[in-house]
């Protein structure tokens, strides 16, 4: 072919990579909107200061809901409600919490019981005993599941009949690591850069699990595998978990009066708190498991190391009633005009952990929902598909709230059965990584959406919103969208002191989160949300994942696997 030809063919041709024209005026509106006049962080006190925690079930949920549904109400939302997704099981509140070493000499001990244990019915006083029988799942021998057995069944035998009346500190003294880097951190050029390239290849653990993607940091993907409920997750974990369960049931039948615990995560000092035992209704109420800082559960040990007699005096109030809870989730709209059976989503987990009141974790990312879709509802902007907001429930106990409503709209990720809604769906939107400051989106493995992202973020550059990123941040609510073929999205934060202090603890409350990367972050979220509702094409998807095969692997393939990645 001749040369002017060719240079004919290569004018006349689309761009490979057109990317989609902007509406700068509507992002415009929306950024004064969110920099100038923003709410977000008055919704993030209401859902905090005044309501938080908010563990799944729990009257601090509930409160927080109703709130979230009030407000919307008032903002003109149609179609708000709260939405059930199943029943979840008991709700667990924490009423009175005190702690104190009477012996050797006195000292307040700062702590937090484990959700789902049981309280002492007034104050308690007891023999510390210790027994670090238990391994967290963090430890070296975490894959050694027969070695952890074998460990707590000779120490049962042991001491049978001789623990009543005790205290039992349960986890090994484990060394406080000097920190070596600061506990806040912000995303620099080049960690963009190293975050913009595409990750090694792992193999996936081969279990029954309805999701397509798992975390590419092999400690998240443990820690997720982990915290899910036992017939989404592989049969090692399930195993784990009955072995605690097996140890707590022990303590309770030879009435020890409380079991100690300790977590090194993060600085020292910080208390993270998470579970002690299942939910379920009808599942046996471990007796109260109390995590103490660091500092105080070491000194403990060592006083116990050298033969010198301790005691601790615990008072534990909690409700736990026994009648099983429904799981729900908030749903609120606002309607589009031609294309108004098409959807774009829109959410975050408004459920926490109790230690704190859920500031990070997540009610950063329900403030910064609500404000987007606050902000495109005051500045009556014309959406062609409908905006949908969901704050979801049972994230924390493995994705619940947002996969039982992928189920009942979309589709059963394990038969991938799709809903006829499965095909309205524009795309989802999800923020949950902290308090930090957006800096660009994760693209879930999917390139086809590059050049529209990369169209819709060129207008906050200035604010340092720059990098897409083929990787996959894991481990939240986008994702059981992405089990069925979904368009969902998980946005790129600054990591702040999200996993140093703040992730799961007791710092995890309002004075750890950050107004102005708040704000820019919702300017970006309600932009994202309007372009993708005025777009002329949905987003382009993925290809449908197949049906998940009903079978296991045996217990050392899994063990083998987990261990290698």
């Amino acid at each position: 072919m001749r040369p002017g030809l060719v240079a004919l063919v290569l004018l006349a041709a689309p761009p490979l990579h057109a990317q989609e024209k902007v509406d700068l005026d509507s992002t415009h509106r929306i950024r004064v909107e969110a920099l100038q006049n923003g709410k977000v962080m008055e919704h993030l006190f209401y859902l905090t200061d005044v309501n938080g925690p908010r563990l799944t079930a729990s009257p601090g949920f509930r409160t927080a809901a109703a709130w979230s549904t009030e407000r919307l109400k008032e903002w003109g939302l149609s179609n708000v409600h709260l939405e059930p997704w199943g029943t979840f099981g008991r709700s667990w509140s924490l009423r009175h919490f005190s702690a104190h070493m009477i012996q050797p000499t006195y000292a307040p001990l700062g702590g937090i019981p484990r959700a789902w244990s049981g309280g002492t019915a007034g104050p308690v006083t007891g023999e510390v005993v210790f027994a670090p029988v238990w391994q967290p799942w963090e430890d070296e021998d975490r894959g050694d599941l027969p070695k952890l057995v074998a460990r707590i069944d000779k120490y049962t035998a042991e001491q049978r009949g001789k623990l009543r009346g005790k205290i039992v500190m349960v986890e090994p003294l484990r060394e406080m690591a000097l920190p070596t880097r600061p506990a806040v951190d912000r995303y620099d050029a080049s960690e963009l850069d190293s975050l913009a390239v595409a990750p090694d290849a792992f193999a996936r653990p081969d279990f029954e699990w309805p999701l397509t993607g798992l975390p590419e940091d092999a400690k998240k993907r443990r820690q997720l595998m982990a915290s899910l409920p036992g017939e989404v997750t592989s049969e090692y974990y399930g195993r784990l978990r009955e072995a605690r369960a097996a140890l707590n049931a022990f303590f309770r039948d030879e009435g020890v009066l409380a079991v100690l615990a300790s977590d090194t995560r993060g600085a020292g000092g910080i208390v993270f708190a998470e579970s002690a035992g299942p939910w379920r209704a009808g599942a046996p109420v471990p007796p109260p498991v109390i995590v103490l800082e660091p500092e105080p559960y070491a000194r403990m040990a060592r006083l116990l190391d050298k033969k010198i007699p301790v005691q601790v005096e615990v008072d534990v109030a909690v409700d736990l009633p026994e009648e099983p809870q429904d799981g729900v989730n908030v749903i609120a709209e606002i309607p589009g005009k031609k294309n108004k059976d098409e959807v774009v989503m829109v959410g975050a987990h408004l459920d926490s952990w109790h230690s704190g009141t859920g500031a990070t974790d997540n009610a950063a990312g329900c403030a910064v929902a609500l404000e987007a879709v606050r902000i495109l509802k005051m500045l009556d902007l014309p959406m062609d598909r409908t905006v949908r907001l969901a704050l979801w429930s049972g994230e924390e106990q493995g994705l619940l709230g947002s996969r039982g409503y992928v189920r009942a709209h979309f589709a059963d990720p394990v038969t991938m059965v799709l809903k006829p809604e499965h095909a309205k769906l524009a795309g989802y939107f999800n923020l949950d990584n902290g308090s930090g400051k957006i800096r660009g989106v994760y693209l879930q493995g999917n390139d086809m959406v590059r050049p529209l992202f990369e169209s819709w973020l060129a207008p906050f550059k200035d604010l340092g919103a720059t990098r897409l990123t083929i990787r996959n941040t894991g481990g939240t609510d986008h994702l059981p969208f992405d089990a069925v073929g979904l368009p969902g999205y998980q946005f790129i934060q600054d990591p702040l002191d999200y996993s140093t202090r703040t992730h799961h603890s007791h710092l995890d409350v309002y004075d750890h989160v950050q107004a102005g990367d708040l704000m820019q972050a919702s300017a970006i979220v309600a932009t994202f949300v309007y372009d993708a509702a005025t777009s002329s094409k949905m987003l382009p998807r993925k290809p449908l994942p197949k049906p998940l095969p009903p079978k296991k692997e045996p217990e050392a393939q899994v063990t083998t696997k987990l261990n290698t990645h």
